[in-house]
């Protein structure tokens, strides 16, 4: 029994001292294109029209004709 005990705590210890060596290897980050920007752009331009005219076609906005 006592040598299983023993084994039980050599595994553990083994297993923590594993697992403080690993080494995360750092996120590189992604630089951004001249296509990604425009895309960015484009979806932002586009959500900011779908909610102007959400706004606009709602019966409790009060809308003007010039």
């Amino acid at each position: 029994m006592a040598v299983i005990a023993r084994l039980d705590r050599l595994v553990v210890s083994l297993k923590s001292k594993l697992k403080s060596l690993k080494v995360k290897k750092p996120y590189h980050k992604i630089e951004k294109t001249d296509s990604m920007r425009v895309e960015i752009k484009s979806r932002k331009a586009i959500k900011i029209i779908e909610q102007t005219l959400k706004i606009a076609d709602s019966p409790k906005s009060k809308t003007y004709a010039f």
